[in-house]
């Protein structure tokens, strides 16, 4: 076998073999693949697709590119997995509440792909944090605190390493192939008893429409468990942020005021509805309801905020940054408002113009050696259905320069429509596809 034999099958929009997609995905993780090759193979992909039985194929053979942890601990391990959009923070406030509740939580996580944030990046605007731990620091650390969120070291998945990088500045994230054997093949690597997949739509996801996140998510959870992880999905709504800001360090400010508020929120709402179908899946409620409720509580009282500080404490961050958290994250040179060019209701809001200019700002990737800027991002963004007065603030910008934030105040402006009428506000959750 070799790379351009199967590179030319794919132009030729023949399916490899499983034998030839494990020999592709060992040269991936070994180096004999060269990048000019793996970026013509995800192009190919991207454009000819592999279909279900190849798609599973390579989602086993990326996960068999590396070691494929195993457990023994005294309760279920699961996981969730977000296919991406803006302001999407589920993990940060999801994973600490399901280590509450008794489950262990090995949560491997991805940097900011195209305009979406990454949630190791998200974690890493705190002082001190490491989201990449060995093996054995990491079964210390979910022995600690029941949960931990890293990154894929270079045991776990390594062919999925280098084909994310290449994606990300090659136009080839949007391929449905792609992103489940990425998502599957370090999520089954962590050998989850139970897995929940929520696969974002709308303006600010990868997939635009309803029709085209239920292929995701059905390609997801049929991949999932075919390969023995029980797996379901919900299919949420991303036509705006979960909550009012972008950016790493502003993210992570709107998670611990959801944390420590105790006031209820889209976050936190859909948290406990993503975690709630895990505790049933797991056998740890009688439904997902009944688990909703729990993690709701758990998130409301304040133990997922302990869990999640001692969760930092354990990869090097503050040991106090619950009780002090503003004190800690980093702060723009520049803050500015974006004010309404007129008086109306805010009826449409795209996500994923409001996440370029985030990266814009440099609280993303252009290219993958980018350097993030945590303090950057936009603040203060309000909801679909709100009403704003001419010259109310719609968003607060966080620059690093006075020119970015010019820059980026004309695309917040260019990405939110005012109208005379109210609009429909789109519901928190579309579908749930259950095990």
């Amino acid at each position: 076998m070799d790379a351009r034999s199967i590179i030319a099958r794919l132009r030729r929009e023949e399916v490899p073999t499983g034998d030839e997609l494990k020999w592709f995905a060992q040269g991936l993780a070994d180096g004999s693949v060269s990048d000019a090759q793996a970026g013509a193979f995800a192009m190919a992909v991207c454009m000819g697709g592999l279909g279900p039985q190849g798609r599973a194929d390579l989602t086993i053979a990326m996960r068999d590119s590396g070691e494929v942890l195993q457990w023994d601990f005294d309760g279920p391990v699961i996981d969730k997995h977000s296919t991406g959009g803006v302001g999407d923070s589920v993990s940060l406030v999801l994973a600490p509440a399901l280590a509450e509740m008794g489950a262990y939580v090995p949560m491997i996580s991805g940097r900011g792909l195209g305009h979406t944030g990454g949630t190791l990046d998200k974690l890493e605007a705190i002082p001190g944090v490491a989201t990449l731990i060995g093996q054995t620091r990491l079964r210390q650390v979910l022995t600690e605190t029941g949960a931990a969120i890293v990154g894929a070291t270079g045991q776990i998945a390594p062919a999925d390493k280098r084909l994310y990088a290449i994606r990300d500045v090659t136009a080839t994230v949007e391929s449905l192939d792609l992103i489940t054997a990425s998502i599957l093949s370090k999520k089954l690597a962590a050998s989850p008893d139970a897995l929940v997949l929520d696969v974002k739509v709308g303006s600010g996801a990868f997939m635009k429409t309803l029709d085209d996140a239920r292929k995701l998510a059905i390609a997801l959870t049929e991949t999932a468990n075919a390969a023995g992880c029980k797996t379901s999905a919900i299919i949420s709504d991303m036509n705006q942020p979960l909550i009012p800001a972008l950016g790493n360090a502003l993210e992570v400010a709107e998670v611990m005021k959801v944390l420590t508020s105790g006031q209820p929120s889209p976050l936190a709402e859909i948290s406990a509805e993503l975690g709630g179908v895990l505790l049933a899946d797991a056998g740890m409620c009688d439904s997902a309801r009944a688990g909703r409720d729990k993690l709701t509580e758990v998130i409301r009282d304040g133990r997922a905020a302990e869990r999640f500080g001692r969760m930092m404490a354990a990869v090097g961050g503050p040991v106090h940054f619950v009780d002090n958290w503003a004190r800690f994250l980093p702060e723009a040179n520049v803050i500015q408002e974006v004010k309404a060019p007129r008086a109306g209701y805010i009826t449409a809001k795209d996500g994923e113009a409001l996440g370029l200019a985030v990266v814009a700002l440099g609280g993303g990737r252009q290219v993958e050696s980018d350097e993030i800027d945590p303090a950057v991002g936009l603040s203060g963004l309000l909801r679909l259905g709100d009403r704003v007065t001419k010259g109310a603030p719609l968003a607060v910008i966080h620059a690093a320069r006075e020119d970015a934030a010019q820059a980026a105040s004309q695309a917040v402006l260019n990405a939110i429509t005012l109208s005379d009428a109210p609009v429909e506000v789109p519901p928190l959750v579309h579908e749930r596809l259950t095990a």
